[in-house]
């Protein structure tokens, strides 16, 4: 199903590619063409943004609410840290690679500027927010949590989910705490579970409609802007794809060989089916049990570990998207005369590895959580739709490297925690 839906949005953004290019090149009015057919694109962004929502706040309550407070504590809070660490590292290298790649730079023509003039009210007010001060955006993720889901206030919506699922926890490991009190948390729990499994089933509706939507925005799109859009296109997926390269070859090694004092590339090497795996299945749950095998068996890591560790990284580790997402947000400063600035770069690395914890087990939450990075911004719904609208388009391919990206970041960190807490069994001739 997710192959063939897959093939369907690749088909539908080159038709809407080949059908948006052929109706610029004729000259002929398109106004007409995207009053009509433009409703059904931004209808898909509309539901995107109606369900991001509760998907990342029932699923970070979830995630959070199972982190361990026992005796594995400890060996818990190491992985936490490695995953957040890469996490921030991945955020940085992508925000460097997008500003080296540029792009939409000089391709603000003459339709990308007049759009431009059309939003000058929001442009200045997120340049106002991008040089605000740094205080801003920590205060801003304190609210009032009601606000906060109301409005789409998403860096306080996941301050309050991550802190209500650790109370949650925390209370029922408590000593205090009474049975019949577990008893309730645990039917809360399970209905916090369900209720993300049936978002997750909303998400598969979504995405089923995706094709025609990606057709709508991508016709558009290449109507109004044309081949302009071609060299922004080519220059964001070969940054995209070279910035997840340069983590995998070069950021985990040197991270590995810092901390374990062992050949990285040997690593790599042992965990490449699962890596190659997540590449052609783009789902890091479906790539889990491959995981598993991966490091019982060539990396030696004890089984407690990993069976904690790994479903984790699928939930919050994701580092491909931490890489992906800057490079749209330096495509839309540069569509919409956005000056980022330090203190807008340092604003979107933070909001970035916040954000990406938001994204695990959704099927293509990457796309959710740019919204999170746009509004951050100050994108009007039409700057969104039309950044959002590219991205559909793109993401299928990305999603491949985004993914594999994700993958082997949880086994390195998986590796790199066990091989510090002296967790990785050692063969009868090692011992000797």
């Amino acid at each position: 199903m997710k192959k063939n839906l897959m093939l369907q949005i690749m088909i539908a953004f080159v038709v809407g590619l080949v059908l948006g290019i052929g109706l610029w090149i004729s000259g002929i009015d398109v106004t007409g063409y995207i009053t009509w057919v433009s409703p059904f694109g931004n209808v898909l962004v509309s539901m995107l943004k109606m369900i991001v929502v509760p998907v990342i706040f029932l699923s970070l309550i979830s995630g959070s609410a199972s982190l361990p407070t026992g005796q594995f504590g400890k060996i818990g809070l190491k992985i936490i840290i490695w995953y957040f660490a890469t996490s921030l590292v991945a955020a940085v290298l992508g925000s460097f690679l997008a500003l080296v790649f540029n792009p939409g730079a000089g391709s603000s023509i003459a339709e990308w500027s007049a759009l431009a003039s059309t939003e000058a009210t929001n442009i200045t007010a997120s340049t106002t927010s991008a040089s605000g001060a740094l205080i801003d955006v920590f205060l801003s993720m304190f609210e009032n949590p009601f606000s906060a889901l109301a409005n789409g206030s998403f860096l306080a919506i996941i301050v309050f989910s991550i802190a209500f699922g650790l109370a949650l926890k925390l209370l029922f490991d408590s000593e205090k705490t009474t049975e019949a009190m577990r008893t309730k948390i645990t039917a809360t729990l399970d209905l916090i579970e369900v209720c993300k499994q049936t978002t997750f089933k909303l998400v598969d509706w979504i995405l089923a409609y995706s094709p025609i939507g990606v057709f709508a925005l991508t016709s558009c799109n290449f109507a109004n802007y044309g081949s302009a859009l071609f060299g922004p296109y080519i220059k964001l997926a070969v940054g995209v794809i070279c910035s997840v390269l340069i983590l995998i070859f070069v950021g985990y090694p040197v991270m590995v060989a810092i901390f374990t004092r062992n050949n990285p590339y040997k690593v790599l090497n042992k965990i490449k089916d699962a890596s190659l795996t997540a590449f052609v299945t783009r789902s890091s749950a479906a790539t889990l049990p491959v995981s598993m095998k991966i490091s019982d068996e060539n990396l030696q890591i004890e089984p407690a570990l990993s069976a904690f560790s790994l479903p984790l990284g699928a939930t919050i580790n994701m580092d491909g998207v931490c890489v992906h997402l800057p490079f749209f947000a330096v495509l839309a400063a540069n569509m919409f005369g956005i000056d980022l600035g330090f203190t807008g770069l340092a604003i979107l690395v933070i909001t970035t590895v916040l954000a990406s914890v938001g994204a695990g087990g959704v099927p293509g939450g990457s796309l959710m959580l740019l919204f999170i990075i746009l509004q951050n911004m100050g994108l009007s719904t039409a700057q969104t739709s039309i950044i959002v609208g590219l991205a559909l388009g793109i993401n299928p391919i990305l999603d491949m490297f985004e993914t594999m990206n994700n993958v082997t970041g949880d086994l390195i960190c998986t590796y790199a925690v066990a091989s510090h807490s002296n967790m990785i069994i050692k063969s009868e001739d090692e011992k000797k």
